[in-house]
Parts: structure tokens; sequence; C-alpha cells
């Protein structure tokens, strides 16, 4: 996939701590980072599913992730599910 992409970023409501099911970004913020850092655009949208982090390029899923397994906060790079994610992106066609 050549640099700059356009990659819809979908995400679902998750639980944290107890708290109430909710919309959160935190977790998201590394890999946004790490796909930025690529040349990619990265346009966030909401989705009905718990607990779900799809990444969309030229309208296929090419990378799925629980939101809770990814790091609170960060770059991202130490992150190896952001690791993956910024390979799947790449190995788009």
């Amino acid at each position: 996939m050549p640099k700059n992409a356009l990659v819809v970023m979908r995400y679902g409501p998750y639980s944290a701590i107890g708290l109430s099911v909710e919309y959160r970004t935190f977790r998201l913020e590394g890999m946004q980072a790490v796909l930025a850092e690529d040349g990619h655009k990265v346009i966030l949208e909401k989705t009905e599913d718990w607990n779900v982090v799809e990444l969309v390029v030229n309208g296929e899923v090419v990378f799925q992730c629980n939101i809770k397994d990814l790091e609170f906060g960060g770059d991202g790079k130490l992150d190896p599910l952001c690791k993956e994610a910024r390979r799947a992106v790449l190995n788009a066609y």
C-alpha cells in the first residue's frame, strides 16, 4: 500500500475499570500515531460492536483486535498490536 493511504479506524464502546460502557479513544492514540508516522490519514468511526477495533483500507477490513488489548495512551512504538496493525495496512491492496 502506498503512503498516504486513507485508513478508517472503526472502534466500539468498552467498559474500563468497572466504569460505564462508553466510546473512548485513549487506547487508540498509539495506533493512530504509528499510522500517522507512516503518512496515512486516519479517520475515526464509531461502531456498535463492543470492544472492537477494525482498520479498513479501500473498503476491506485489514486488521481487527479487542480495544482492551491495546496499550493505554503512548506512541504505540512498543505495542505489538500497533506493529501488527501497521504491517496489515502496509500490506493492504
